[in-house]
């Protein structure tokens, strides 16, 4: 599993990759299609290819003299999963911070409205001589 999330990882780190896959999420595409809106040679297409193929992200398939791609789910949803796992557990940390400073807000204005009732009653009851 960690060497499978490494993969797909290291794969997501590459933009022109991660560009593939957005067109992907689309449907289908041939090689030559998901070629088109870069600037680089149709072999630097199939290493992006071959490195989301092994990270299983995408699948290509032989259809007659054209290679389709498609998108792989599965793959994505252990990245996603794992994701997750980290997001909950920083919005529960987060959640329980706003809480705490919620409190100490609350606690703070409640001392400073005390404090400043307690001098208006001291000016009020003074003497003067």
């Amino acid at each position: 599993m960690t060497d499978q999330l490494s993969a797909a990882f290291s794969a997501l780190a590459d933009p022109t990759r991660r560009a593939i896959l957005a067109r992907l999420a689309l449907g289908e595409a041939s090689v030559g299609e998901l070629a088109e809106p870069f600037d680089i040679s149709l072999p630097a297409i199939s290493r992006h290819l071959k490195v989301l193929e092994k990270a299983r992200l995408i699948a290509r398939e032989r259809d007659a003299q054209w290679r389709r791609c498609r998108i792989e789910p599965e793959g994505l949803k252990a990245a996603a999963d794992w994701v997750e796992q980290y997001r909950k557990f920083w919005e529960e940390r987060l959640d329980a911070l706003a809480d705490f400073l919620e409190t100490k807000k609350q606690a703070t204005n409640q001392e400073t409205k005390g404090s400043k009732d307690g001098k208006q009653r001291d000016r009020g009851t003074r003497r003067r001589d």
